[in-house]
């Protein structure tokens, strides 16, 4: 069976792909969700 090459992190091209892609999808609903908040802190008590 042929050893697939690893990078530094230990993952493989695939694997590293598909880390990539979850984080992606991760971070853009925290951002969403922060700036939700922020608009919804806003309505209730603008702070300009």
């Amino acid at each position: 069976m042929a050893e697939s090459t690893r990078s530094l992190s230990g993952l493989t091209e695939e694997e590293a792909l598909e880390f990539h892609a979850q984080f992606k999808t991760t971070f853009t609903a925290f951002v969403v969700i922060a700036v939700l908040a922020h608009i919804l802190v806003w309505a209730w008590k603008p702070w300009f």
